[in-house]
């Protein structure tokens, strides 16, 4: 970019022409929005939004994953302008019109109405046609999501990134909890457990319904390599959503959590996983609970947005033209 260029460069976020290319503003001024994409209600002609969930009412330990939208799209401006490492040239910043949608406004005083909101939430992006990235806010956002999507699509794969399987029993489908969320999924038939798979476990679960478990010790000893082969036979051709727990990533990488457990992913295990499952027929995702309050240097949240930036590229592959 030349002098004049730079001079003339208004905030992209809000000026921006086109949905697609990269940005070429500097990391550390203008507005925060995902990858500099701009920022709009206005879905014509999207492919994908993504959209900020920032609700923490439902953790079990430490809160301040509200913060965590804000965070992640900061840390975003970092990449705006290169096009992501390791997938063969393709780059959903230029084939893909990609918008930050915002983060969805609730009433943080009233839990009984977020969920329904939240679902309406996502099934106003689905009906005009996109998909979404959900940036979280605690993992109990994923269940609400699932119901829009499970309304379009059936019964879906869920590939999850975790520490923990979010299966414990509770029955009471009114309860906000981010650790019973998909036991809720697998017993509404949102997901189907025989054809979903969860990845990084290193918690204790005596029943974990059916699903598909690749412990974090499985990861280091088998590889990433073997590891993606192993979930895209899984998954197969099935419609999937994909969400990503930030603590599915050990502690070392990713501190800003409410609920770190040692011994998980690094985050260039992570990476491999993710660029070697491509070609799944992703429908949506969500990467959740970056609390930025417990985030030493921001690496939590950086790594958050590459997680993010990841989903967009297995979201846009099987939609290549």
């Amino acid at each position: 970019m030349s002098l004049e260029d730079a001079k003339n460069q208004v905030d992209e976020a809000f000026t921006r022409k086109s949905l697609r290319g990269l940005s070429h503003e500097n990391s550390f001024g203008g507005a925060t929005s995902f990858l500099r994409r701009r920022y709009t209600k206005d879905l014509a002609g999207v492919d994908l939004a993504i959209t900020g969930i920032p609700f923490d009412q439902a953790v079990t330990n430490r809160p301040g994953t509200r913060l965590g939208p804000r965070a992640v799209r900061e840390a975003s401006t970092l990449q705006a302008f290169d096009a992501p490492y390791g997938w063969d040239g393709y780059n959903p910043m230029d084939e893909l019109d990609v918008v930050d949608y915002g983060d969805l406004a609730f009433d943080y005083a009233n839990i009984p109405e977020f969920p329904a909101a939240l679902t309406a939430h996502i099934k106003g992006i689905l009906a005009a046609g996109a998909g979404s990235i959900a940036i979280g806010g605690d993992h109990y956002i994923s269940f609400p999501i699932l119901r829009a999507y499970a309304e379009k699509y059936g019964p879906l794969s869920l590939l999850q990134f975790d520490a923990h399987t979010d299966t414990w029993p509770d029955d009471n489908m009114d309860r906000v909890d981010h650790g019973t969320m998909f036991y809720k999924a697998v017993k509404e038939g949102l997901v189907d457990p025989a054809r979903s798979v969860q990845v990084g476990i290193r918690t204790v679960n005596d029943d974990p319904l059916g699903v598909n478990i690749i412990d974090a010790r499985e990861v280091h000893e088998t590889g990433p390599v073997a590891v993606a082969g192993k979930i895209r036979e899984i998954l197969g051709d099935h419609p999937t959503y994909v969400t990503f727990d930030i603590d599915g990533l050990d502690p070392a990488f990713a501190p800003g959590t409410g609920t770190p457990v040692w011994g998980g992913l690094s985050s260039g295990q992570a990476a491999i996983i993710l660029r070697d499952i491509a070609g799944i027929n992703m429908v949506g995702g969500d990467v959740v609970e970056v609390s930025p309050p417990f985030d030493a240097g921001n690496a939590t949240a950086v790594a958050g947005a590459h997680v993010v930036t990841e989903l967009m590229c297995l979201w846009g592959w099987t939609r290549r033209g």
